[in-house]
C-alpha cells in the first residue's frame, strides 16, 4: 500500500451512500452496496445495459461480450479473475428499474429506485451459493471492495453525463 492508497479508499468510501457489505453462512454469501446518484435514472439505466461500454467507464470489469437483454447469455470478465470468464444468462430486466444476471452458483442483482428529487439510489446485490459452496467458498474473493468501486465508477460517469446534458 502506498500513500495514495488510504485516499483512494476513503474517497471512494465517502462517495458510497451504504458501503459493501458482505454476509456468510455454510451454503451461501451476500454482498451489497448502495449510493445516491444525481442523475437521470435513463443515464444509469444506459450505462447498465451498454455490455461493451464497462470497459470504458467501470475498472471492475475488462470485458462483457453480448447484449444485455433479457433471455440472453454474456460473457463477463472481472478484475477480481482476469484468467476467467463468467457466463451469464440475463433472468430479469425491469427497464429502470431492475436488472439481474447470473449463472448457476449465483445471481447479481441491480436496482434503481428514483428519490424523486433529481436522485436515484442505486443499489447493488450479489448471493452466491448451493450444497457445493462450503467446497469453493475459500477460492473466492471477496467483493467489498470491487463492489464499492463499481458503483463509485458508475456515480461518477452518470453524475459526469448528466452535468454535461444540464
Amino acid at each position: 500500500m502506498n500513500l495514495v492508497t488510504p485516499l483512494l479508499i476513503m474517497t471512494t468510501a465517502a462517495a458510497i451512500a451504504q458501503p459493501a457489505s458482505t454476509t456468510r453462512t455454510t451454503f451461501h454469501r451476500e454482498t451489497s452496496v448502495a449510493t445516491t446518484i444525481k442523475a437521470d435514472e435513463s443515464i444509469i439505466w444506459a450505462l447498465l445495459t451498454n455490455a461493451s461500454d464497462y470497459p470504458r467507464w467501470n475498472s471492475t470489469i475488462t470485458a462483457i461480450q453480448g447484449t444485455i437483454a433479457l433471455g440472453e447469455k454474456i460473457v463477463l470478465k472481472s478484475t477480481l479473475d482476469a484468467k476467467r470468464s463468467f457466463k451469464l444468462k440475463v433472468k430479469e430486466l425491469q427497464p429502470a428499474k431492475k436488472l439481474v444476471w447470473g449463472d448457476g452458483k449465483g445471481q447479481r442483482t441491480f436496482t434503481l429506485r428514483n428519490n424523486g428529487d433529481g436522485t436515484v439510489t442505486f443499489t447493488m446485490h450479489e448471493r452466491i451459493g448451493g450444497l457445493m459452496f462450503p467446497m469453493y467458498a475459500k477460492y473466492i474473493p471477496n467483493f467489498d471492495e470491487s463492489f464499492n468501486a463499481f458503483a463509485a465508477d458508475l456515480k461518477k460517469e452518470a453524475e459526469l453525463i448528466q452535468k454535461k446534458a444540464n
